[in-house]
């Protein structure tokens, strides 16, 4: 089901909580990874109605949890969201209602308006759905006008609900899918995920989706594995502070789990939720094992930076030694440099100026 408003179109901006940026960067940057001005990307979020958008953009732009999706009605035409991202990228989001009504008019006379500028069409697909070949239609006939007014748009399509498919048939039915879309999207290239609202692939497809937005994204995974060596860590990932979806990562060391990064970014945010139910705010954890040591934390006024270690003995001097390292990259040209302790050595030999700025 899909969020409803008594307006045909509605304006509305998710900035998240106000925080305050650290001494000397820009209010809503990144600092060394985002330019100052604002950026505006457009994407268009179509399918079916009933095929689970909105819901899906409740939980990873508006806090909301899975089970509370259910209130949300149909959308009526076009829903405009403006998201911001980061501080400065601002994603401006179009849910397109999917009514019949609806959908052929978005292909006659709203088609300039509709697919004018698109950088990013996400099509969403209900898996069960009893319609697939009007679903196929609908999405031929979206690639005709994106080709047509955007032809270097980024096409992804997620096929959605697989939670309602028997476990050991989603591999095969998620397949079939897939190669059916990416023979139909040709001459254009799709990049397909499978989601539901109930686990963590719903964040592995969106983390996928705005990494393709992100400006300077190599610069960004350059300083990213600088700051992993610096602190000799066995893999760092750097997650965006409101929706938690990771934009970067750098690992020294194998991982066995593939799916960690979702399944991170689904546990920490769903925490963050009971936070603020509480009244109280996320703002650092520490998870340790026989096995390795985690340090999640603030990194910039826009994202978390989390750690991993493999010495469990790893205590909270450490962490502090972290906190003292994340800090020093707001001041400007600091040097830190430290002795082995705890089994772990944090050197900094370098300005992190020369590294981040």
């Amino acid at each position: 089901m899909e969020e409803s408003d008594s307006e045909k179109k509605t304006e509305k901006e998710n900035v998240g909580p106000k925080v305050e940026p650290p001494l000397g960067e820009p209010e809503g940057s990144l600092g060394w990874a985002m330019p100052n001005a604002a950026m505006k990307k457009k994407v268009l979020l179509m399918g079916k109605s009933g095929s689970g958008k909105t819901s899906m953009r409740s939980i990873i732009f508006a806090n909301y949890i899975a089970r509370d999706t259910r209130r949300l009605g149909a959308t009526i035409d076009v829903e405009h969201s403006h998201v911001r991202f980061l501080g400065n990228l601002v994603l401006n989001l179009w849910d397109c209602g999917g009514q019949d009504t609806f959908m052929e008019n978005y292909f006659t006379s709203q088609r300039d308006n509709i697919f004018r500028n698109v950088e990013v069409l996400i099509y969403v697909f209900d898996v069960e759905s009893r319609e697939l070949e009007k679903d196929m239609h609908y999405y031929q006939s979206c690639l005709e006008a994106i080709l047509q007014n955007s032809p270097e748009a980024k096409i992804f399509c997620l096929v959605h609900k697989m939670d309602l498919v028997q476990e050991d048939q989603r591999d095969l039915i998620f397949k079939e899918r897939e190669e059916d879309l990416r023979r139909l999207s040709r001459p254009l290239e799709c990049s397909c995920f499978r989601t539901s609202i109930w686990d963590e692939t719903l964040y592995k497809a969106w983390s996928s989706i705005v990494y393709q937005l992100i400006p300077n994204v190599q610069q960004l995974e350059m300083n990213l594995r600088n700051f992993a060596e610096i602190i000799e860590a066995d893999e760092v990932l750097l997650f965006e502070r409101a929706t938690f979806l990771v934009i970067s990562h750098y690992q020294c060391k194998e991982q066995r789990d593939a799916h960690r990064f979702e399944k991170i970014s689904n546990i920490i945010k769903q925490f963050k939720l009971s936070c603020s139910k509480l009244a109280a705010s996320f703002q650092s954890m520490e998870v340790r094992n026989s096995n390795f040591a985690a340090f999640i934390d603030i990194f910039t006024s826009n994202t978390y930076v989390m750690v991993v270690m493999s010495d469990p003995s790893i205590r909270l001097q450490v962490l502090l030694k972290l906190n003292l390292l994340i800090q020093g990259l707001h001041f400007g040209n600091h040097c830190f440099r430290e002795k082995k302790k705890l089994g772990v050595q944090i050197v900094m030999t370098k300005h992190v100026h020369q590294t981040f700025y």
